[in-house]
């Protein structure tokens, strides 16, 4: 089959039906899901040069990664971790493939250096109390599969062998920086620094949050179930299993204990944007209200100071941070801020203080830390990002637009000044696991801005921009309205004259991916072309792979006659037709990618070559050596730059 100046490879169809629940459900590349056999590494041999030759015929690839490259040497800042006073921040410049670790300014965990072929990445990071000892996890090639490892920050030398199996695992030093409680292999296990045998706290098939009061005594512990999650609180003081604070319950419940011994309660219960409550940790399953949710604001982080207590809210996907009296919850006023953006996790000193950090960033301002001061009752600039970039002039609109249901919607629009199209626009949006997108600074967005397109962020329901009950709206059986949103979103942007069919793309990666892979197969017609980045897309199989297990309270299990059946409903894979004029299609994959699988791309790349009617291409580019998460800067500048040319050359860019 010819495409322009492409040959795609034959590709066996097998007679392979499977029949569950009263479904036929033919599965006809499920050879493709094994990448090691002979057939399937032909198959992506012949992928990958059929990649090359097209990304060759790109006009703007090159000019592209240029700008990417140039807009992204702004670099990146952390908000800093204290420690007395030494202060751990990471940090990343524009000559430096991944962010390092410093100390006070000088380089403490540097993965280039811990391996020059940069295919190692700092995953995550926990200093002692004192700041003496620094618990970090590095994995390699992108596979996520976290290595602990202890360091003494003095000589700079590891203090004892490696634990292997923490992916995720959070670390909860004790005061006395001599153990820690951590997690490995969906245990909770009491590590002693130097001892061979860990004690095992807790074993449950879930994801776990660990926190530890400043003295030591209470230790809280959550397990993470889709939605919801249980928790238990631990005195350390005594003997016996953690009390159950939480189980079986539809909420998401987080809980500490503060330097003063007051327990907090951050929860969803009964209030589905998030309320606080307090109580005694003595009796934790007593609370009173503290600071009632704001039903049009969800709750997203809380830092509590010598005096008051800031609480971090998202506000129509914008951030905002309020001031609350300390003893009685009672509003203050509001945290000035540098504009109108997104607002990251509080940080404060472990004993306190009266100051909080935290980062800010919007659509054309790179990401910075700032400092609140409650005695100035001012904001000030703290740390800009490493390096300067010229921004291109862009300008931002909030569209509102409404969903087949009625569901009023809204979408954030950036272009150059004054130019409302029609232009060759980019559609993004994720739509799942309570996720919100809010404005940041992207080389992705504004390169293409700067080209003359135009960039569209769609708020759906399935995200967290209005709470627990938005999220809700678009899970299990309820995920059509995230697809309806999002094609809703394309609809409004044609007919408002923002763009056309012609000049419309699609782009998501992960539950993105699979919100791409659903739109471009119920309605090919509205796109000239899609990206589609490290995909969900056999909804029949994907909990067999990877991490799927882990997401079945967020999409239902096959197992399940009535979620099977909403499952084959949207399964991008299943939906694929003969015949139809799909979009131009690229779906980037990652080799060491153990959270989606590949071979979810690898199938439908198949199928969608072997259906589709027209001359616009279906490709697959191939990353080794990279995985879901973060790799190193160039691949990343590489990666986005094939994608913007590859969406740029098909909706019509720069012709």
């Amino acid at each position: 089959m010819q495409h322009l100046d492409l040959s795609y490879p034959d590709a066996e169809r097998l007679p392979l039906i499977d029949h569950l629940h009263g479904h036929a459900i033919p599965d006809p590349y499920r050879w493709l899901e094994d990448a090691s056999t002979p057939q399937s590494q032909a198959w992506q041999a012949t992928q990958d040069q059929l990649w090359l030759n097209h990304a060759t015929t790109l006009p703007d690839r090159y000019k592209l990664r240029g700008r990417v490259r140039a807009l992204s040497s702004v670099g990146s800042v952390s908000t800093p971790v204290w420690r007395g006073d030494r202060c751990f921040v990471v940090r990343r410049s524009a000559e430096q493939e991944h962010p390092v670790l410093y100390l006070d300014d000088v380089v403490l965990l540097d993965p280039q250096q811990l391996d020059p072929t940069g295919h190692t990445t700092l995953d995550s990071w926990q200093p002692s109390p004192d700041g003496a000892l620094l618990a970090f996890q590095i994995s390699r090639g992108g596979d996520e599969q976290s290595v602990l490892h202890v360091l003494d920050v003095a000589t700079g030398q590891l203090v004892e062998p490696p634990i292997d199996g923490c992916r995720y695992s959070p670390i909860a030093w004790l005061p006395d920086g001599k153990s820690f409680y951590y997690v490995r292999f969906r245990q909770v296990l009491h590590h002693h620094i130097g001892l061979p045998d860990d004690v095992r706290v807790l074993t449950d098939e879930a994801s776990y949050g660990l926190d530890l009061s400043a003295d030591g005594r209470w230790l809280t512990i959550s397990a993470s179930r889709g939605p919801a999650n249980d928790l238990w609180l631990a005195d350390l003081t005594q003997d016996g299993p953690p009390t159950v604070v939480q189980q079986g319950v539809d909420a998401i419940t987080v809980m500490s204990v503060s330097r003063e011994g007051r327990l907090y309660v951050v929860t969803t219960r009964d209030a589905p944007t998030g309320k606080i409550c307090v109580g005694d940790p003595e009796d934790p399953l007593v609370w009173h209200d503290y600071v009632p949710a704001d039903p049009s604001a969800p709750l997203s982080s809380l830092a509590i100071l010598d005096k008051v207590v800031l609480v971090g809210r998202t506000r129509n996907a914008v951030g905002e941070i309020a001031i609350h009296d300390l003893v009685t919850g009672r509003p203050l006023g509001d945290v000035p801020l540098p504009g109108v953006g997104s607002v990251g996790s509080l940080a404060t000193r472990p004993e306190g203080g009266h100051q909080v950090w935290f980062s800010y960033t919007d659509s054309v301002t790179p990401s910075a830390v700032y400092v609140y001061d409650t005695h100035t009752a001012g904001t000030t600039l703290w740390s800009p990002p490493p390096g300067a970039v010229g921004v291109p002039e862009a300008e931002s609109w909030q569209v509102d637009y409404t969903s087949t249901d009625g569901t009023a919607l809204q979408m954030l629009v950036v272009g150059k000044p004054g130019d409302h199209g029609p232009r060759p626009t980019i559609l993004y949006g994720y739509g799942g696991f309570g996720q919100s997108l809010t404005p940041t600074y992207s080389a992705f967005t504004l390169a293409w801005v700067e080209a003359g397109g135009v960039f569209v962020t769609a708020n759906l329901r399935g995200g967290g921009e209005h709470g627990d009950d938005w999220h809700k709206a678009g899970m299990l059986d309820q995920k059509q309205n995230v697809f309806d949103d999002y094609l809703a979103a394309a609809e409004a942007l044609i007919a408002e004259g923002w763009t056309t069919p012609e000049q419309l793309a699609l782009c998501g990666e992960s539950n993105g991916g699979l919100l791409v892979g659903a739109a471009i197969t119920q309605r090919p017609e509205l796109f000239a072309a899609a990206v589609c980045s490290a995909p969900l897309l056999d909804m029949v199989r994907y909990e067999q792979f990877g991490l799927g297990k882990s997401w079945v309270p967020e999409f239902g299990s096959a197992s399940d006659p009535a979620a099977l059946a909403t499952l084959l409903s949207y399964s991008p894979y299943h939906r694929v037709q003969p015949g139809v004029k799909y979009p131009a299609t690229l779906f980037t994959v990652f080799g060491s990618d153990t959270r989606v699988d590949p071979l979810h791309a690898r199938k439908m790349c198949a199928a969608l070559q072997h259906a589709t009617d027209g001359d616009r291409p279906v490709l697959l580019r191939l990353e080794h050596d990279s995985g879901h998460a973060s790799g190193s800067a160039s691949k990343g500048i590489g990666l986005a730059a094939d994608m913007l040319a590859f969406l740029a050359h098909h909706t019509g860019l720069h012709r």
